[in-house]
């Protein structure tokens, strides 16, 4: 999700301001070309809302190059007037005026002569539903886009040609149920110093050999696949804090800032930020469109080490910061609206999309479509998933195995209501909240799970037992058709990270804190080690993909720094909502992996050991027997046989007492101890075996 305090935004914008360096999105249009081409349409006055529902074209949308022409064609059934507006830079304020021509189906169509790649341009829509007559729109078909980088900033989209050199490249097709995640955010990785990078924090710096970030350390942990937080070209910028700015007020940000990317402005375009070192304010980014090749550069580059590329992907609502969006080309037609004509805000985010709306449906499967072919992207996750509607939600999944038949789809199955079975009906995974909330729990205060020795909520030994087999609807409160269905993760980028929930849930840290030496802050004591090993354990024993999120591996912790400029009350202490901080806060440092090096190790020997044997993945439900130690409520173990091997998976959440577990006949080779996990035996045990609280083991029968 997204940052989840923000009030709702005022929705009545006024347009016709000065940008701080340039009225860029308030164009006087230069009417070289002919004014009065258009014959002006009532369709605003007389389409009904069901009416609309029915309106589609199958027309190629966007800008394009056929036939040594270029073509501009943009869906806005309500206009009453559209007109194409052309510029040689971006930053020029006068462009050229075309006058675009409509057909019976809303959409509006400009042809120039000769193939115009490399030129910027935007539309100006006139009609009942726009704010200004003079507001520039970006397409929402633009495949490049040049942005200004200011509050509201303005953007342009570039007539792209594409002719990127693959080299053979192709999808990573995998089994659901093999699947290892690593959540990660493109600037985090190698933003941080620590990275070695000399392109720190954009896509090129990802793909830098011989540094301790990117793509390099991802290897090393041996996932198979990484999780994009946004990418698609996204609003960097909030409005201004605690001063009024064209009827908006900030009370809730005061960096002014968007690091996660929840807020896109482009469904087809990859973001241009991540192509700078920095965010330079007032001025213009992705002109060039570099941007364009340095994300297939580095899709190719993950390709090429095997891992798999997901984009987290954000449909239910667009960017509330900018201006010349979708609902200055026709709100009505695009989002949902209540009896009074205002924006429904399930999202928290200002302005909920009509995916229902068989154009936007369209859209947002085109999209998608898009990214798999021309970036070669090999699955989704879908912010707020349950935001978008069924048929859409169906479609997606179809239309995307014609494509790749192995595509990943997840979501989030929460916004407006909560239906993983919903989705699992339907063939996608959702990300499981209840392993999540169940092992870890929901918050460290009053809210602890099993691994602290409580049960949070509804939880139980036999709730446990459910997560172990993928939380299916055949267990009680189950949630997944088949086990696939299950994305199990313990940490994402919302909320506390995995390290920071158990230093503030054993109580060893106050939140109240300030914190001025973060790496010795960052170094785990005994306990919390035990802790984040257990869970880890639990996690990636379990059947079902799983997800870890970026740091997780070291127990990372979110500090915002205690000696910045910014008027943050939170400065020196832990943060929990981190979707602003483009600083330490959200960044890697590899200093701290090298800290806590044996919880690294740790998670590195337990994914080993999950790829080498299918028994953690593929496990019939059968084929799993459970142990339940006298007397121990927070002790359970099992024994798992999978083609000719057999284990013993054994845990302690006791806070207090030991556990003895006895084992079946014969030797056993240890896998994994409290100390080390691993593919190689330590050691064989016989007879039983007793656990110390808060610790864990795998075992081979060994031959």
């Amino acid at each position: 999700m997204k940052h989840s305090n923000i009030p709702v935004l005022l929705l009545i914008i006024f347009y016709n301001f000065s940008l701080l360096k340039g009225n860029y999105n308030t164009v006087f249009i230069s009417d070289e070309t002919k004014k009065d081409s258009l014959k002006i349409t009532e369709r605003s006055k007389r389409l009904s809302d069901g009416e609309l529902n029915k309106l589609y074209s199958n027309k190629k949308l966007g800008s394009f190059v056929e036939d040594g022409k270029t073509y501009f064609r943009l869906f806005a059934p309500m206009a009453k007037e559209v007109k194409l507006l052309t510029f040689n830079q971006p930053e020029e304020t006068e462009g050229a005026s075309y006058s675009m021509t409509p057909d019976s189906d809303g959409v509006w169509e400009a042809v120039l002569n000769g193939e115009h790649y490399g030129l910027f341009y935007g539309f100006n829509v006139n009609g009942d539903s726009a704010y200004s007559k003079n507001t520039v729109c970006l397409d929402p078909y633009a495949k490049a886009v040049a942005s200004f980088n200011t509050y509201m900033g303005a953007r342009r989209a570039i007539v792209l040609k594409d002719d990127y050199n693959w080299e053979n490249d192709t999808f990573i097709e995998k089994d659901w149920r093999d699947l290892i995640i690593y959540e990660m955010h493109i600037r985090d990785l190698t933003a941080h110093k620590s990275s070695g990078a000399a392109s720190p924090g954009t896509y090129m710096g990802l793909t830098e050999k011989g540094i301790k970030g990117g793509i390099e350390y991802i290897k090393s942990l041996g996932v198979n696949t990484v999780e994009l937080l946004p990418s698609q070209e996204f609003a960097n910028i909030e409005v201004p804090f605690k001063r009024e700015f064209e009827n908006r007020y900030n009370t809730w940000n005061p960096y002014e800032r968007n690091h996660w990317g929840y807020m896109t402005a482009s469904f087809f375009a990859p973001d241009a930020y991540y192509t700078e070192n920095e965010l330079k304010w007032n001025s213009w980014s992705g002109k060039d469109a570099k941007q364009v090749t340095a994300f297939k550069d580095m899709v190719k580059a993950f390709h090429k080490e095997g891992i798999a590329v997901v984009m987290d992907v954000v449909y239910n609502h667009i960017s509330e910061y900018e201006l010349g969006n979708l609902k200055e080309i026709d709100p009505k037609y695009y989002f949902r609206l209540d009896s009074r004509g205002r924006y429904v805000a399930e999202s928290g985010c200002g302005n909920d999309f009509k995916t229902e709306r068989l154009m936007a449906r369209r859209m947002i499967i085109e999209s998608i479509l898009y990214w798999m072919k021309q970036y070669h992207i090999d699955g989704f996750r879908f912010d707020l998933g349950k935001l978008l509607d069924w048929e859409t939600i169906e479609e997606i999944l179809y239309e995307a195995r014609k494509v790749n038949p192995s595509v990943f789809i997840v979501c989030e199955p929460w916004g407006g209501g909560y239906d993983p079975q919903g989705f699992s009906l339907r063939g996608w995974a959702s990300w499981n909240d209840q392993i999540r909330n169940g092992i870890k729990g929901e918050n460290p205060h009053n809210g602890l799970g099993w691994i602290f020795g409580k049960w949070y909520g509804n939880n139980n030994i036999q709730r446990i037992k459910s997560y172990v087999n993928g939380t299916l609807v055949r267990d009680s409160l189950g949630l997944f058709q088949k086990k696939e269905h299950s994305l199990n993760y313990l940490e994402s980028h919302d909320g506390y990270t995995l390290g920071d929930f158990i230093r503030i849930g054993t109580g060893e840290h106050s939140e109240d804190k300030i914190i001025k030496d973060v790496d010795k802050h960052t170094a785990l004591s005994p306990f919390q080690l035990k802790l984040n090993k257990l869970a880890a354990l639990f996690l990636l024993s379990s059947q079902g993909p799983v997800m870890i999120s970026e740091g997780q591996e070291f127990a990372r912790s979110k500090v915002i720094p205690f000696d910045i400029e910014v008027k943050d009350s939170s400065k020196g202490r832990i943060d929990h909502n981190s979707y602003n901080k483009d600083n330490e806060t959200n960044y890697l440092n590899f200093k701290h992996a090298e800290i806590n090096h044996e919880l690294v190790d740790y998670y590195k020997g337990l994914i080993d050991l999950r790829k080498k044997y299918k028994a953690f993945r593929r496990a019939d439900y059968e084929s799993i027997s459970f142990i339940e130690p006298y007397h121990h409520p927070f002790a359970l173990g099992y024994k798992l046989n999978f083609e000719n091997d057999q284990f013993m998976v054994l845990f302690n959440a006791d806070n207090h007492s030991d556990a003895r577990f006895d084992l079946p006949d014969g030797k056993w080779n240890v896998l994994v101890d409290p100390k080390k996990a691993g593919v190689e035996p330590q050691r064989t045990v016989e007879h039983r075996i007793v656990l110390s609280p808060k610790d864990g083991y795998i075992l081979i029968k060994a031959n």
